[in-house]
């Protein structure tokens, strides 16, 4: 949303069909929308490890930035310091695992792409909150996989990012669907490149995701 007064307008208007349970003006003033143990309507259709319809089972923070439409730019200084406490405060009263902590564009790759590359994962991952990629061991080497290709190493790639939790379908075409998840991962992962490629480096820090859920 453009501003905190856009975005509080929007999310208590019944015609919109639009809330979250929380949001964080650019000041770090958090506003509460909607009571955490209800339903708010911030994820629509999506899915994440297995489950879709997500707005039953999740908590959903809004944070007041323009986004890709009308002038993405990097989140304040206040606005992570107030979700870092609103976050550890969210995980205290819940039992969020790790790998649940997500994008809206995790959960929706082909309708979102918020909080988008500009925000700081790696820095709520420091305070125990999600996770982040640290001393990623380097894979086999590989061709980049890419748009159109079909094949064997596709649906691997495919079932591994089925595994961390995202929606896809694994039948080794890299088709529009996995390319959109494959930026999704990129803007929460591997933010210095966002080309929907299954590059060397995205296969890394993917490969390396997955090991260190498992010891979760």
């Amino acid at each position: 949303m453009i501003s905190a007064q856009k975005a509080l307008e929007r999310m208590v208007s019944p015609s919109a069909k639009v809330s979250a349970h929380w949001c964080i003006d650019e000041d770090g003033t958090i506003y509460k929308i909607v009571p955490e143990n209800l339903r708010a309507w911030h994820a629509g259709i999506s899915w994440w490890r297995g489950r879709r319809d997500l707005n039953d089972v999740s908590i959903g923070i809004e944070i007041v930035n323009p986004g890709h439409e009308f002038g993405y730019r990097p989140f304040t200084p206040p606005q992570m310091n107030s979700l870092v406490n609103l976050c550890q405060e969210i995980l205290k009263r819940n039992p969020i695992h790790p790998l649940n902590v997500v994008a809206h564009s995790d959960i929706a790759p082909d309708r979102k792409k918020d909080p988008g590359e500009l925000f700081d994962w790696s820095r709520l991952a420091r305070k125990g909150i999600g996770i982040w990629p640290n001393s990623i061991k380097t894979s086999p080497w590989h061709r980049p996989l890419k748009l159109n290709d079909h094949n064997s190493e596709v649906k691997l790639w495919q079932s591994k990012l089925a595994e961390l939790g995202y929606g896809l379908v694994q039948d080794g075409i890299y088709g529009e669907n996995t390319e959109l998840v494959v930026m999704a991962f990129q803007r929460h992962y591997r933010q210095a490149r966002i080309d929907g490629v299954i590059d060397h480096g995205t296969s890394n820090i993917l490969d390396h995701l997955i090991e260190y859920a498992k010891a979760l």
